[in-house]
């Protein structure tokens, strides 16, 4: 478990550094995900035990939305005087999060081949 947690870090600092050296607008644990998903992908898939690991980060997963409920109770005032910004941003992500996903569906939809029952 150990050296899986390692392995995981270890691609998050790779992250870090490319977007600090970079100067990219991509966070670096975005970019380390992607890192992982290549290596794994060339690789042929995660060994047992980052399988393991992961399902067991998962799992507690909740654990990790603590901070940013802190967060949100200690700017509780500023986000009553932001209310209006912050609100219209969530409806508009969401609609742009669906109308994107339906756009995506539609072009692996007409892309797929036919399934024969």
């Amino acid at each position: 478990m150990l050296a899986a947690i390692t392995l995981l870090l270890l691609f998050q600092l790779a992250g870090e550094a490319i977007a600090l050296f970079l100067s990219l607008p991509v966070p670096g644990p975005v970019i380390g995900m992607g890192l992982l998903f290549a290596a794994l992908a060339w690789r042929g898939g995660p060994p047992p035990e980052l399988r393991d690991t992961a399902q067991n980060l998962l799992q507690h997963l909740s654990l990790l939305f603590v901070p940013a409920g802190v967060g949100v109770m200690l700017h509780l005032q500023r986000m009553a005087d932001e209310w209006l910004p912050i609100v219209s941003s969530l409806v508009a992500s969401t609609f742009i999060t669906i109308a994107v996903t339906a756009l995506v569906l539609r072009i692996l939809h007409r892309h797929a081949p036919e399934q024969r029952p």
